[in-house]
């Protein structure tokens, strides 16, 4: 969440840095007279409190000297019933301030570009599109073809539409690209490999932002009180909820696989053919934890590491920065990484690569504190961490890439050099 102090000072300058992502309408005024309102409860809190606390010893010397302390005892019973009247008024005010504060979304970052879903600005491209001396086929047409998952009819009568059974060889692809996508992480990047839960309770949901803006998004226990996640962000980045991280030990690295579930999968105007877009997906996320001006350095850090795989598979990607229009809610600054799909010439989105600042540390309570300087007679510093993520990657779309550009005139499709350990030296899939 954002600060309150900063929304009382640059009133002005929040409402319009938020307007460019089109977020208007906002409770700003509202939340900055309640942030009045909670100051003056705190004082007469406060004042009450000490008026109380200095009453009580001049009772009792009163009545030691024998001296009447009826008064001096009905004043104190009035600053007791004024001191609990005005913790009272206080939470309810702190109450109404914190869940207004909630429905704020983050501020863009400086940098990100204005606009909307179009005005995203493609930053490079990597890799060549793949040309085909024969017509080339659709992942659709490659799965069915080899037996590698099933899509359509036969694979909704499990669960539903939007819901995906990989087979045999399509089975062991998933596990081979988790595998590898973990290994590259864990080994070269230096990420802390995590085994999350896949559900969350509320607490844990609203710290990364998810609620209460998306509740109707996700995919409810209600018996429970939990939520399945719909990535390993929100499990990975509550690690640390409620806690304070040595400074000297920042940036942190996590890195996580997990299934992903997702209400909004074939929603109105999304691509939904085949893997395209699912209710449940497989995706390993990378979460990093850093010092505030640290933040752009280990963003571009996360970026490099994000898109190593499609590198590392011979892919052609892009990287587009998202305009403010675009941005998730929690998000300040995004990068999407886009796999590109030779059979429509479509570019897929497989990650999307996020600086947060500091608003979800705010709202998950994530501070740091460094040591103190040896001589320093200041405090330590202190403050809250910023929190980045991507995902490195996402599975359904890299599929749809690996399989499109790798395939064959004669069925099946090449195995990627890099991915061959995981698959035990197998050079076709579906052959």
């Amino acid at each position: 969440m954002l600060d309150r102090k900063l929304i009382a000072e640059k009133l002005e300058e929040c409402a319009r840095r938020l307007a460019t992502r089109g977020a208007e309408g906002l409770p700003l005024e509202e939340i900055v007279r309640l942030d009045r309102r909670r100051k003056e409860l705190q004082h007469a809190f406060d004042e009450a409190r000490n008026q109380q606390s200095q009453l009580g010893p001049r009772i009792q010397q009163a009545m030691k000297r024998g001296e009447e302390a009826s008064d001096l005892k009905a004043q104190s019973a009035e600053l007791k019933a004024a001191v609990r009247e005005h913790e009272a008024s206080l939470r309810e005010v702190e109450a109404q301030l914190h869940e207004l504060l909630l429905t704020v979304p983050n501020l863009p970052h400086p940098e990100a570009p204005l606009g909307g879903e179009d005005d995203g600005v493609v930053v490079r491209t990597e890799g060549e599109p793949k040309e085909f001396d024969f017509e080339p086929k659709d992942h659709v047409a490659l799965c069915e073809a080899s037996g590698l998952a099933l899509l359509g009819e036969r694979a909704s009568k499990l669960a539903g539409a939007s819901f995906v059974t990989f087979l045999g060889e399509g089975a062991r692809l998933v596990r081979a690209l988790i595998n590898f996508f973990l290994d590259l992480h864990t080994r070269e990047h230096g990420y802390t490999e995590v085994s999350p839960p896949f559900v969350a309770n509320r607490e844990t949901m609203t710290g990364t932002g998810q609620l209460p803006k998306f509740e109707e998004e996700l995919y409810a226990i209600p018996r429970d009180g939990l939520y399945l996640i719909p990535t390993a962000e929100v499990p990975v980045t509550n690690l640390w909820r409620n806690e304070m991280i040595p400074g000297e030990r920042l940036p942190l690295a996590y890195c996580a696989y997990t299934p992903c579930f997702r209400r909004e999968a074939g929603a109105a105007g999304k691509m939904t053919r085949g893997l395209k877009r699912l209710h449940q997906f497989d995706k390993v996320e990378l979460v990093r934890f850093c010092h505030p001006e640290a933040s752009d350095e280990q963003h571009q850090l996360l970026l490099r590491h994000a898109e190593e795989p499609l590198r590392r598979l011979g892919l052609h990607y892009r990287i587009k920065e998202l305009a403010t229009g675009d941005l998730g809610f929690a998000a300040a600054r995004c990068y999407d990484i886009e796999a590109h799909s030779p059979a429509t010439g479509e570019w897929l989105e497989v990650s999307s690569v996020s600086t947060f600042t500091d608003f979800q540390a705010r709202r998950a309570n994530i501070r740091f504190k460094d040591p103190k300087a040896p001589g320093s007679k200041g405090k330590a510093r202190k403050g809250f961490v910023h929190t980045l993520n991507g995902s490195g990657l996402a599975l359904p779309r890299v599929i749809v890439a690996l399989l499109e550009t790798y395939q064959r005139p004669e069925g099946g499709a090449v195995v990627p050099e890099a991915l061959r350990p995981y698959l035990d030296g197998r050079e076709l899939l579906g052959a």
